[in-house]
């Protein structure tokens, strides 16, 4: 395995171990997040993701993840901020989707 997809898988596993443990209140939303960085560590692991373009997903997903943080520091996450984050999660694949197909190959 590519050591940076090796990262991101553990990233992903970490970061999943300590949402289940802080009894989030939005499932959905944290296996699709699950679900976008195995894409992602797939993509960087195949070559189909340079480094730049897997940087670069890498932090639009750390983005999410803070904003989903900020909509949970009150207590609860209102429909509008669910609404905000499948919003940038629907992006946040259109992203991954575009930068692996996009004829791009590390190394190259």
């Amino acid at each position: 395995m590519h050591p940076i997809a090796r990262s991101l898988t553990v990233l992903t596993i970490a970061a999943l171990s300590s949402w289940a443990q802080a009894g989030t209140n939005t499932p959905t939303i944290d296996q699709r997040e699950a679900k976008q960085q195995a894409r992602i560590a797939e993509g960087a692991g195949s070559g189909a993701l340079t480094a730049r373009e897997t940087q670069h997903l890498e932090r639009e997903q750390a983005h999410i993840n803070a904003t989903e943080a900020q909509a949970k520091a009150d207590g609860k996450v209102t429909h509008k901020e669910r609404q905000k984050l499948h919003a940038m999660q629907d992006k946040a694949s259109h992203d991954i989707q575009h930068a692996k197909h996009n004829g791009k190959v590390a190394g190259h």
